[in-house]
């Protein structure tokens, strides 16, 4: 039973946001590192989005074959939370409830925030409450680990986002989660691609700078910031890497997709246990399992439908849920 967040992290650390700016820590190691080779072949995680509508049971079944796989790390793309809403106590029980079930994997439990989880004031005073910084960092066996935040807009900013938010979420119990696209919010270039701040961009220029020998690189982010048009400070990260391997994982659509950018894999994860959006592409749950080793890195998405416990079955009584609805309304 393990999960960790990022205020634990920073605890550890020292981590840096720009409340919190970059400290001796540029070039620490994870607390999950063990006293394993540093190069040896291992194996991480990334599950995605569970919210936006989360459907029952999913991510509890995730939990449960995740701890099959048994990978030495598990990360995501943010979305943990359903949040919308202003009531602190509300926003804390949901917390409370993903912390409870997060606790159950094996492997520590990196926190990365969505716009369910920050996309307003109130929303981001409890992440910083209980969670720490919404940007960090660590290394876990020369391989270094980037968490990013695209809620990162100034104050004003997230004010004005979060009212269209509001407005356009009023409108999905009659109209469908398509009234998002068709309002304001979802005309906002912030919808899709998010914000990185200067500070934010600065901070991961530094840490890049100062790990200038690891063996590859992460990015996890829940919105594709590449997509803004004209430079912006996520460009400033990519020219940082532009030089070693990297990849990036992201979410916030509900459907899969890998593209090659710069030449290297930027992977947008589906679901897992979020509501599902096959109109927008291959939406189904599943899990990414990455192996990195001395000849590169391997990348698995594994469907929750597909990972079977040694009697054959899926995890927790899990074979009669949908984890993919276009296929279950065929059927």
């Amino acid at each position: 039973m393990y999960a960790v967040a990022p205020i634990l992290l920073g605890a550890l650390l020292n981590l840096g946001t720009a409340a919190l700016p970059p400290g001796p820590s540029l070039t620490e190691s994870s607390p999950a590192e063990t006293d394993v080779e540093e190069d040896t072949p291992f194996r991480f995680a990334v599950f995605s989005d569970l919210t936006g509508g989360e459907r029952p049971r999913v991510f509890e079944i995730a939990i449960a074959q995740l701890n099959l796989l048994r990978p030495e790390l598990i990360l995501n793309v943010g979305d943990l939370v359903e949040g919308e809403t202003d009531d602190r106590d509300e926003l804390n029980r949901q917390w409370d409830d993903f912390d409870q079930r997060a606790a159950h994997a094996r492997a520590p439990v990196y926190y990365v925030g969505g716009n369910h989880d920050l996309a307003g004031e109130v929303m981001q005073a409890v992440w910083d409450e209980r969670n720490g910084p919404r940007y960090y960092h660590f290394i876990h066996r020369k391989v270094l680990f980037l968490v990013l935040d695209t809620e990162d807009h100034t104050p004003e900013r997230t004010r004005e986002l979060e009212r269209m938010r509001t407005e356009a979420l009023a409108r999905v119990p009659e109209e469908g989660w398509g009234a998002l696209r068709d309002s304001d919010y979802g005309r906002a270039p912030e919808y899709s691609a998010g914000n990185i701040s200067a500070g934010q961009a600065t901070y991961f220029r530094e840490v890049i700078a100062a790990n200038p020998d690891v063996r590859w690189t992460f990015l996890f982010l829940h919105k594709a910031a590449w997509e803004r048009h004209g430079g912006t400070p996520f460009s400033d990260i990519e020219d940082a890497l532009a030089d070693r391997p990297y990849t990036v994982f992201h979410g916030h659509e509900h459907a899969y997709r890998h593209q090659q950018r710069r030449g290297r894999d930027y992977i947008r994860l589906a679901t897992t246990g979020g509501v599902q959006l096959p109109a927008k592409g291959r939406s189904m749950d599943h899990i990414t399992l990455v192996t990195v080793s001395d000849n590169g890195v391997d990348i698995a998405n594994l469907l929750l439908s597909g990972i079977l416990d040694k009697t054959g079955h899926i995890p927790l009584n899990g074979d009669d849920v949908c984890f993919e609805s276009a296929r279950c309304e065929s059927d």
